[in-house]
C-alpha cells in the first residue's frame, strides 16, 4: 500500500511577515486602549475633584454629562479652604507624624521579624501565629482596647497617643519575616563562624539584603500615616494636634455644603503625596520589583 502523498497546501500554514506585523499592531492597540480605560478609571475621580475646586460659582459642579473644564478657572476656593481652618497646622502635624512614625515603625518591625525568622527559641511559632492572627482582625476592633490603654497611661489627646499604636504592625512583621527567611543559611552561618553576634548579623547583613522590602513598607507606612483618620478621631480632642485627614473632616463641618471649598481642601491634602510620588517614583517601582523578586 503506497504512502499518502502530500498535496500542495497541506500542512501548517505560515503567516506572512505582513500578517504577523498586523497581528502585533492589533494586540498593541488593544493593550493601549485597555491601559487608557484603566488610567481613566483611576485618574477620573481626581480630575473631577480638581475641576470642582477650580470651577467658578456660576458653573454647576454636578452637571450631567460631567463638564470638567472650568470657565474660567478660579483659585479662590483654595484660599478659602486654607484660611477657614488652620490648614498649615494640620499639614505640619501630618508631616511630624510621618517623620516620627515611619522610621520607628520600620525599626520595630525589623527587630521583631528577625528573631521570628532567624533565631530559634521556644515559642517562636506561637508568637508568629499570634502576630499573624492580629493581622486579620479589623482595625476597628482594637480601638476600644487601645483607647483604654492610652487613658490609663494618661496619654490621651497627645502626639504620643497617635504615634505609639502605629509603631507595631503585624503586616510589616509578616512581610519582613518572609524576607529574612529568603536569606541563604550559608550567609548567616558564615557570619557566625567569623565571630559576628546576632546584632551585627542583623544590622550589617540581614537589613541590607531586605532593603527592597523595607522600602515598600516605608511607602505603605507613609500612605497609612498620611491618611490616618479613625484613631486620631478617637484619641484626640485638641484641634492643634489634628492630622490632615481629620482636618478635612473638620473642614466639612465648617464649610457645610460648600462643595468647591471641600474639593479645594482635599486637593491641597493630596499635593504632598503627589510630590513624594513624583520624586520617588523610580525608587518606588524598583523597590517593589526587588521585593517581589526576593
Amino acid at each position: 500500500m503506497s504512502a499518502p502523498t502530500m498535496k500542495r497546501g497541506d500542512g501548517p500554514r505560515r503567516l506572512s511577515p505582513r500578517a504577523r506585523d498586523a497581528g502585533w499592531y492589533v494586540r498593541r492597540v488593544l493593550l493601549y486602549l485597555a491601559l487608557i480605560v484603566l488610567a481613566a478609571v483611576f485618574i477620573g475621580p481626581f480630575l473631577i475633584l480638581l475641576s470642582a475646586a477650580t470651577k467658578p460659582g456660576t458653573q454647576d459642579v454636578f452637571s450631567f454629562p460631567p463638564d470638567l473644564i472650568p470657565r474660567p478657572p478660579v483659585g479662590d476656593y483654595f484660599v478659602e479652604a486654607w484660611t477657614t481652618i488652620p490648614y498649615g497646622q494640620f499639614l505640619l502635624n501630618s508631616v511630624l507624624y510621618v517623620i516620627i512614625i515611619v522610621p520607628l515603625y520600620l525599626v520595630v518591625s525589623a527587630l521583631v521579624a528577625y528573631p521570628l525568622a532567624r533565631i530559634a527559641f521556644r515559642g517562636r511559632g506561637f508568637f508568629f501565629l499570634l502576630f499573624l492572627s492580629i493581622m486579620f482582625l479589623p482595625g476597628e476592633l482594637m480601638l476600644i482596647p487601645r483607647f483604654l490603654v492610652m487613658s490609663q497611661l494618661g496619654l490621651t489627646d497627645s502626639y504620643t497617643a497617635v504615634i505609639l499604636p502605629a509603631l507595631l504592625s503585624s503586616l510589616g512583621i509578616f512581610l519582613l519575616r518572609q524576607a529574612f527567611l529568603q536569606i541563604p543559611d550559608e550567609v548567616i552561618e558564615a557570619a557566625r563562624v567569623d565571630g559576628a553576634n546576632e546584632l551585627m548579623i542583623f544590622a550589617r547583613i540581614a537589613v541590607p539584603i531586605v532593603a527592597p522590602t523595607l522600602a515598600v513598607l516605608a511607602i505603605l507606612g507613609f500612605i497609612s500615616v498620611w491618611n490616618s483618620f479613625i484613631w486620631p478621631l478617637v484619641v484626640l480632642t485638641s484641634q492643634s494636634k489634628f492630622p490632615i485627614a481629620l482636618g478635612i473632616a473638620y473642614l466639612t463641618g465648617v464649610s457645610g455644603t460648600d462643595v468647591r471649598g471641600l474639593a479645594a481642601g482635599t486637593v491641597i491634602s493630596l499635593v504632598p503625596v503627589i510630590i513624594v510620588f513624583l520624586i520617588l517614583q523610580r525608587h518606588i517601582l524598583s523597590s517593589m520589583g526587588g521585593a517581589v523578586k526576593g
